[in-house]
């Protein structure tokens, strides 16, 4: 059974990009989030604060969306027609 490659890529950026969203809210409302810093070496301008949980939301759902579309194309490239 072969993926649909739009339909995947949307669905992982959509969590990709939830995901940091949440976690960044989360980490900002506990008063944590030193670990999540890093993430400004992948995500330019992103920081623990209620803009960078938005920039993260962005950067999150388009590398989520480029990610998920390559494991699709990768994963139908390589299954099995049956």
């Amino acid at each position: 059974m072969k993926l649909n490659v739009k339909a995947f890529a949307l669905a992982a950026g959509i969590l990709w990009g939830a995901a940091v969203f949440v976690i960044t809210l989360s980490a900002l409302w506990r008063g944590a989030g030193g670990h999540l810093s890093l993430l400004r070496g992948i995500y330019c301008g992103y920081q623990v604060s209620y803009l960078g949980s938005v920039i993260g939301l962005v950067y999150g759902f388009a590398t989520g969306l480029l990610g998920g579309a390559l494991f699709a194309w990768l994963y139908n490239r390589m299954v099995k027609e049956a």
